[in-house]
């Protein structure tokens, strides 16, 4: 149940790569209730149109809300793209949180002045990240990579198969050696791939990452950033196969939420 000292707060995604963001929330806001919800049946949402990508945010939005969520997190980078404007002017009075790749921390502290932005096909084409870099970045060189398959590799929990390694290997080591210094994640399914990014980048760049600026800000809005009250609860949703959450949540390295499990992961429509 949702209390006036305790808020729920609702994360979605297409699939596994919210978790991110819902393991730096559960740190950062520990009084409050969280619920993630992974569209599991329409994932990836990367490799679809606009007008379908609008449609499943206003639906899981929704459904969150109707699982008692008085704020919502949209953790996926190409559904904020496409999408938040519109969910929020669908729920005005509910304050929501996007996720957008960290354009400007990486323009901040960049030496060399050159950036790369590993992102989805949508996320890369976006309106909204070419505002981020015009904002942000309009100096600096900033490679956009398009990672075909990338989210599809996380969701079965292949974090660091040839595929992935063949790619950064491909698209992004040859720019890390002409100077590169600054990796965007421009996707939540891709902070899971830090550790592969790592050892294959070998210091010579820095990885950015929002999830943990995300969860203070859903914090704050929230309500909850000033909260002492006890330990919040967290229930894990899917539209399908719900069973999959609980099960990535060790490979992930996610086993600390397990302790706050109120439930074994449900099946949730979100029409």
């Amino acid at each position: 149940m949702t209390t006036q000292s305790q808020p729920t707060i609702g994360v979605f995604d297409s699939g596994l790569g919210g978790l991110s963001v819902l393991g730096a929330l559960a740190a950062e806001c520990p009084s409050a209730h969280l619920v993630y919800a992974a569209d599991t049946a329409h994932v990836p949402y990367g490799n679809k149109t606009p007008a379908q990508i609008r449609a499943r945010v206003l639906a899981m939005g929704q459904a969150l809300i109707n699982e008692g969520c008085t704020t919502l997190v949209v953790a996926c980078n190409t559904a904020t793209a496409e999408a938040i404007e519109a969910l929020r002017a669908a729920h005005p009075n509910i304050p929501i949180v996007g996720v957008e790749p960290g354009i400007k921390p990486a323009a901040l502290n960049t030496q060399s002045g050159q950036i790369a932005v590993l992102a989805t096909a949508a996320t890369a084409k976006s309106q909204r990240l070419a505002q981020l870099i015009a904002r942000h970045a309009p100096h600096k060189t900033v490679h956009i990579i398009p990672c075909h398959g990338w989210a599809t590799e996380v969701e079965a929990l292949h974090l660091s198969s040839p595929a992935i390694i063949k790619e950064i290997e491909l698209l992004l080591l040859p720019l890390i050696d002409q100077g590169v210094d600054q990796v965007v994640l421009g996707c939540t399914h891709y902070d899971f791939l830090a550790p592969t990014l790592n050892m294959l980048i070998e210091g010579k760049a820095q990885l950015v990452g929002v999830a943990g600026a995300v969860a203070r800000r859903a914090c704050q809005v929230s309500g909850a950033a000033t909260l002492t009250t006890t330990q919040g609860n967290i229930r894990l949703v899917a539209t399908a196969n719900p069973e999959r959450l609980t099960a990535a949540l060790p490979a992930l390295g996610l086993n600390a939420l397990s302790a706050r499990l109120s439930k074994s992961a449900q099946l949730m429509v979100a029409d």
